[in-house]
């Protein structure tokens, strides 16, 4: 709910107050004006945001390797869920900014002008997403999907109905690779505050609480959040 609230007030601060006066022939003797387009266009878009800020984006990736790092560090609920997918949706929207300017500029900018049409836009617009998710995709799961219908995929341009979900896939993967890694230096330390507490006797004290304040210690320490959020942009620079 508060992404589409951000994203609807992005899309009306975006349209320019010229188009307002444009009126589109319908034929006949009907004509709909583009400020009614436009509220049309904000209001499937604000029922679709959440979706497509989940099937498009990079935002799966991120909040799974978010939410993984929570429970390697042995905090349940801190940061809490919201703030674990408000950080994911920001470092989302600053990795998907050029696609988005691109996709603003080439198709959504000039149907509000009333330059291309409405057919003609949203291919246009739809054209950076399907480059961002076929940099991403990996091929054998996009094969995988491909054996399941039956068909011979082109790798060029595979269809969306098999790259959206092929490209999810791919996300949450990789995003499950990442938590590995990160998984293992907190494994470690759980690893070796057992061993230290079975070494003096202390079978009865839970590692997992004695842990934690050196999970958090070494987390902080070696400046994990500012590392994680620069080591998640930088593996989306193509």
């Amino acid at each position: 709910m508060r992404f589409s609230l951000f994203l609807l007030t992005l899309l009306v601060l975006a349209f320019p107050a010229s188009a307002q006066s444009v009126a589109l022939d319908l034929g006949g003797d009907g004509s709909v004006s583009m400020r009614t387009v436009q509220l049309f266009l904000m209001v499937t878009v604000l029922s679709l945001a959440p979706g497509l800020a989940v099937m498009l984006t990079c935002f799966p990736f991120i909040v799974t390797v978010l939410s993984i790092l929570r429970q390697a560090i042995g905090v349940q609920q801190a940061p809490p869920n919201m703030l674990i997918v408000s950080l994911a949706l920001f470092l989302t929207w600053f990795v998907m900014e050029p696609t988005l300017q691109a996709a603003w500029q080439s198709g959504i900018s000039p149907m509000i002008e009333g330059t291309l049409s409405v057919q003609d836009a949203i291919p246009n617009t739809i054209e950076p997403f399907r480059g961002f998710m076929q940099s991403r995709v990996n091929h054998d799961t996009l094969v995988t999907l491909a054996d399941a219908r039956g068909i011979v995929v082109e790798q060029q341009q595979p269809p969306l109905n098999m790259l959206v979900p092929a490209f999810m896939l791919t996300e949450v993967q990789r995003g499950f690779e990442v938590g590995f890694l990160i998984f293992l230096p907190f494994l470690v330390i759980d690893l070796v505050i057992a061993a230290i507490l079975m070494s003096m006797g202390m079978m009865m004290v839970p590692p997992a609480v004695v842990a934690l304040p050196f999970k958090l210690a070494f987390f902080v320490l070696a400046d994990g959040w500012a590392l994680l959020a620069g080591a998640l942009i930088r593996s989306y620079e193509l």
